[in-house]
């Protein structure tokens, strides 16, 4: 209030009433008043303030900073506009009573400049918070993608390991359960065959172990990372030896020459293929048939009848409602195939991949 009142005593010419006097001075109040109510109502409160400030000299400087208020939380072309009130105002103050010292003009550039000023101090203010409460939203945002992708990658890891393991462990599980089974079935077995299934049992058991220990020693050095494969001929055969009968056309396709996903994804296609067999159509017959030529797609076929009574079993894994068959779409839709699976017309099962076979085996 020293400011407005000395703008008061300045502008005051000799003679003015003291009436006058005691009226600038309840404007200069009322504009300071309304400066509380400029923050909720930047634009109208405002522009009451700079009307205060035409005829009350005191209410000058609360004009000014309610310019200022409304340039810093309104947009420019509101902001504009309250700041050319603010000159307009000041320019008919100062032809009504002139401050002295100087012509009209100087004043009028005066307050021109200073309205200028005043309205884009405010904007530039306002602009600098805005972009840095959008650079602090930003940097939220990233910080929730980031958390995002990281748990997203967690998930991705756990998944990885537990189709790895239900593939591994599952495996060699029914084998271990064909075996255990033809033991307690056959009670009045040899002691040199009961001591053969024990050793295949203990054997197959820490084949499972290492397995086991190897799939999550890869995974937690690299998600991506897996097991290496061997050929199909070794797991048929370890297959045949829990007394399966399966019989084994590759049609000339060389297991090593596939690219690294189709071989990986065309391994696990036959041991879950063999695994289902064991579980639903025990004793009976698989034939497994793997066909293709580089630059088409590779077809990986398992199929076996079902014994009589079974077909809840060919329903079950005609829907997939089995946990390793809804994995093994996902691997294979991962790789770029598609899987089927169904009932054949004798009666049986089938399971088949197609796979794609680039002609060049891409660089890994």
């Amino acid at each position: 209030m020293a400011g407005g009142g000395a703008v008061v005593w300045g502008d005051l010419v000799p003679g003015t009433p003291s009436w006058y006097l005691w009226a600038d001075v309840v404007g200069g109040a009322l504009a300071c008043v309304g400066l509380w109510l400029c923050r909720r109502w930047p634009v109208a409160a405002s522009l009451v303030v700079i009307a205060l400030s035409v005829p009350a000299a005191a209410a000058s400087v609360a004009a000014g900073i309610a310019a200022l208020v409304a340039a810093l939380y309104r947009r420019p072309p509101a902001a504009v506009a309250v700041g050319v009130a603010w000159v307009a105002a000041t320019l008919v103050r100062f032809a009504w009573r002139p401050p002295g010292l100087a012509p009209y003009p100087v004043w009028a550039l005066v307050g021109v400049l200073f309205g200028g000023a005043i309205t884009g101090w405010g904007i530039l203010a306002r602009t600098r918070r805005e972009l840095l409460a959008s650079l602090a939203e930003r940097a939220r945002r990233a910080e929730a993608d980031q958390r995002l992708r990281a748990e997203e990658a967690r998930r991705s890891e756990r998944l990885g390991i537990a189709r790895e393991m239900h593939d591994v462990l599952a495996h060699r599980l029914s084998l271990l359960a064909v075996h255990a089974g033809a033991l307690e079935f056959n009670a009045g077995a040899r002691p040199d065959e009961v001591a053969e299934a024990a050793g295949v049992i203990r054997t197959s058991a820490h084949q499972a172990l290492q397995e086991l220990r190897a799939v999550i020693s890869v995974l937690r050095e690299s998600p991506s990372a897996e097991l290496p494969l061997t050929g199909l001929a070794s797991l048929v055969e370890e297959s045949r030896r829990a007394g399966m009968r399966i019989e084994l056309d590759e049609n000339d396709v060389r297991f090593a020459d596939l690219p690294e996903a189709t071989r990986r994804t065309a391994y696990r296609v036959v041991q879950e293929g063999l695994t289902n067999a064991r579980k639903h159509a025990p004793g009976r017959p698989v034939t497994v048939v793997v066909s293709g030529a580089a630059g088409g797609e590779l077809t990986v076929e398992v199929r076996n009848p079902l014994p009589a009574g079974r077909e809840a079993a060919a329903e079950l894994a005609t829907t997939g409602g089995g946990a390793g068959l809804a994995g093994l779409e996902e691997r294979v839709s991962l790789a770029g195939g598609r899987l089927e699976r169904g009932s054949t017309d004798g009666g049986g099962f089938r399971l088949t991949a197609r796979l794609p076979w680039p002609r060049e085996r891409p660089h890994e």
